[in-house]
This record gives C-alpha cells, sequence and structure tokens, in this order.
C-alpha cells in the first residue's frame, strides 16, 4: 500500500512548526534542551544545522523544525477552518495538541524501553529516564499555558477539552501496561484501550481547532466523533506495522511489538481465535526469555495465521468508513471534508 502525503499535512508543517519551536523556547534551559532534541528542533549538542529554532527554516531533511508527522495539527487546523476561520487561527490549539502528544511520546518510550524514534536515539537514552520526565512534564503544563492565553470562554473549553483527553490517555496507557502482566486480555479490553490511548487525543485534535475559535458545539462533536473512528483505525495500522512494518517506515526495529510482548489488537485477536496457531503462539509468548529473531518470525506467521492480521486490516477498514459517515453527517466546507478524508485515508494506508 503506498500513502501520498495529504497537501494540508505539510500546510501544518509550515506554519506549525516555527510556533511549536517558539514555544519549547519557552522553557526552562534543562528541560527545553531534551524537549527540542526529542522534537527534532536540535540535536544532542545543540541546534540542527541550517535550522535554528523558531526561525522557520528548514533542517537537513527539508522539513520545518519539530514538524515531525505534523498529522495531529493538521487536523487541528482543518477543523478551524470547519468553522469558516482562517488555519492560522488554529495554530495555537495545535501546537498545544502537538504538546500533549510528544509528551505521551516522550513517557511512552521510557515505559516501553524504546531506544529508537524517528530514526534517532530516544531522548531517554541521551539524557536520562530522569531528564525525559520532566521534560514530558513541561510540555503537558505549556500545552495548558498556551490555550489558557486566550481569555475568551472559548479558551477554557478548548483547555478542558485537551484535558478530558489527557485523562483518557493516560488511562489507556495504564491499560496497556496493566495487560503486559495478563493472558487473558480480551479484545474488547483492546479497542478500549486503544480508543483511550490513541482515538481520544485524535479526536480532540479533530475538534479543538473548532472548539477554540468558539464554533458551535454540534460542528466539535461531529468532528471529535470523526476523530474518534478515525484514531481507531489509525492505531489499528499501526499495530499492524509494529509488526510486520519495514524499519524506514515505522522508525522502529521490525516486529519490535512482539519483541516487546505487546497485546497488540493483531496479537489478542490471535490469540482470541481459540485455533491451534492461537495456543503455539500463547505458549510462545509466555516463555520468559527472549525471542531470537528466527522465533519472533514464527510468532508473526502465528499470528497471520490465526488472523489477528486479517481482523486488523478488517477492523480498520470498518473504523475508516465510520469515520467517513461522521463526515458527511457534520455540516462543513466541501474542501474542509475533502482534506479530512484525505488524512484519514493518509493514515491508514502506510506500508507495511
Amino acid at each position: 500500500m503506498t500513502a501520498v502525503m495529504p497537501s494540508g499535512v505539510e500546510t501544518a508543517r509550515d506554519l506549525v512548526g516555527p510556533a511549536l519551536a517558539a514555544a519549547v523556547a519557552r522553557l526552562t534551559p534543562d528541560v527545553r534542551k531534551v524537549a527540542a532534541y526529542h522534537l527534532g528542533l536540535a540535536g544532542p549538542e545543540g541546534a540542527l544545522p541550517g535550522a535554528p529554532a523558531g526561525t522557520g527554516a528548514r533542517s537537513p531533511g527539508g522539513r520545518p523544525p519539530g514538524a515531525g508527522k505534523a498529522l495531529r495539527p493538521a487536523l487541528t487546523l482543518l477543523s478551524a477552518r470547519a468553522a469558516n476561520v482562517a488555519p492560522e487561527r488554529g495554530v495555537p490549539a495545535a501546537v498545544a495538541v502537538e504538546l500533549v502528544h510528544n509528551f505521551s511520546l516522550l513517557h511512552d518510550d521510557i515505559m516501553d524501553g524504546d531506544t529508537e524514534r524517528r530514526h534517532r536515539p530516544t531522548a531517554w537514552t541521551v539524557y536520562g529516564v530522569g531528564a525525559a520526565i520532566l521534560a514530558g512534564d513541561a510540555m503537558l503544563a505549556l500545552a495548558q499555558d498556551i490555550l489558557l492565553e486566550d481569555a475568551g470562554p472559548q479558551g477554557v473549553w478548548a483547555a478542558r477539552a485537551l484535558s478530558a483527553a489527557v485523562q483518557r490517555l493516560i488511562a489507556g496507557q495504564g491499560a496497556d501496561l496493566a495487560f503486559e502482566q495478563r493472558d487473558d486480555v480480551s479484545l474488547p479490553e483492546c479497542l478500549t484501550m486503544a480508543g483511550d490511548k490513541t482515538a481520544a487525543l485524535m479526536a480532540c485534535a479533530c475538534s479543538i481547532g473548532s472548539i477554540h475559535v468558539g464554533a458551535a458545539p454540534e460542528l466539535a462533536m461531529g468532528l471529535a466523533a470523526f476523530g474518534a473512528h478515525a484514531g481507531l483505525a489509525f492505531q489499528l495500522t499501526d499495530d499492524l506495522l509494529g509488526i510486520w512494518g519495514a524499519p524506514e517506515v515505522t522508525g522502529k526495529p521490525v516486529r519490535s511489538d512482539l519483541r516487546a510482548r505487546k497485546k497488540s489488537l493483531p496479537v489478542v485477536a490471535a490469540l482470541s481465535a481459540g485455533t491451534a496457531e492461537s495456543r503455539e503462539l500463547a505458549v510462545l509468548l509466555a516463555r520468559d526469555e527472549a525471542l531470537s529473531e528466527d522465533e519472533l518470525m514464527v510468532a508473526a506467521g502465528l499470528v497471520e495465521a490465526a488472523g489477528g492480521k486479517t481482523w486488523t486490516e478488517t477492523e480498520a477498514g470498518t473504523q475508516l468508513a465510520a469515520a467517513h459517515q461522521c463526515l458527511a453527517d457534520t455540516g462543513m466546507p466541501a474542501d474542509v471534508r475533502a482534506e479530512f478524508a484525505g488524512i484519514a485515508e493518509f493514515i491508514t494506508a502506510r506500508q507495511w
């Protein structure tokens, strides 16, 4: 499968990248250094060549510094446009969402023991666990500050929407950690966890731009529903990549989720299938010692043979269809609806 980058994502990089760099510059020096490195604003020793923070200059890879994938900022800017305002009005909300997303990534990398993200060593491996935790905490607080700088009621509403999404994100991450100690995780439990850990923030990204500019609640609710379904489709696709994704696509080693024994959706679907392959997979994953590369290949084959890959692909399609239906049912300019749909297609068409 080949995904074509929607133009709105590139626009979000251009608009939000410099604003994100300016926001990070407000942090205290010790945490700013870690946050800037994690966001791609700087290398371990300072600013990337040709991309001083806050200038809008491009990094050696050609992207505005710190822009990353820019999927959530793109959705937030579209959310503002859905309310018939200029995308620039959505930049503060987009920066807040991106800060929260990266707060979660910083902490996720520590909890999961991941040593590589975006083809670079993770922040905690460079600066230490404590420094990475504090940088994540600082980014979370900064996100709320940015929203609450709007003195109107819409600033408070947006801050509350983001806070609610963070609470669900934390609940989902907690469930994900708890699943590592259990052998009886059900598919409904796993879907709930994914809805909290990933889809809640995606739903917030899709609606917070409209909330922050004072749009009607009906618009924000329709966009949040779209984001919830698109977020689940995104997580389902991400779980496929966690087993079968190429490192150049994921930024992580191949079969990384199996190596970490994660109860991802394809794995839980396979374990729940009740087949001979399900039972063989359960025995393999229950072993105390680390799995060899050959054993990881066997495990991936068992997940597929037990139907885990097919179920995940089908469910991703179901969630994507539901997301499109939410767009059809929500009033907004036709070009904005088309761009939302394009991003939803993009995030579920990544190659593995």
